[in-house]
């Protein structure tokens, strides 16, 4: 199996560089044409959530759309896509930043029993708690 770095997951999804989309691509069919998928971490995730909302001006649900349709590829194998799945749930429903629904996510699928914040919005989110000085 053949992980992408986020710049190869981004040409491939965005093809605003056609010689590196082509690139991309070719390596990721040429794996599933091998039976091999190619793997996405929750780290490169992460880092195109970023990317996707600070450089292209993505609005949340064009983002929330994007990540919805990678999880539906035959040819790309999300790392803990359960994971991934249970972010995009909280953050669809609420005002917080993706990175801290992913971050929840990732504890509850490790077994932990709640997130400690300082983060007064992220607090808000299930499973929460809120450090205060």
């Amino acid at each position: 199996m053949i992980s992408l770095d986020t710049n190869v997951l981004m040409r491939y999804l965005l093809q605003d560089d056609l010689r590196q989309y082509e690139l991309a691509r070719r390596l990721i069919e040429d794996q599933f044409v091998l039976q091999q998928k190619v793997l996405v971490t929750l780290l490169v995730v992460l880092e195109c959530e970023w990317v996707l909302r600070s450089s292209y001006q993505y609005s949340k649900p064009a983002i929330l759309n994007t990540f919805s349709s990678l999880l539906l590829m035959n040819e790309i194998a999300i790392e803990e896509s359960s994971i991934l799945e249970d972010a995009l749930l909280l953050w669809q429903k609420r005002s917080v930043n993706f990175a801290n629904c992913l971050i929840l996510a990732r504890g509850n699928g490790l077994g932990c029993a709640a997130m400690a914040t300082f983060d007064i919005r992220a607090s808000k989110l299930p499973g929460c708690v809120l450090l205060k000085a």
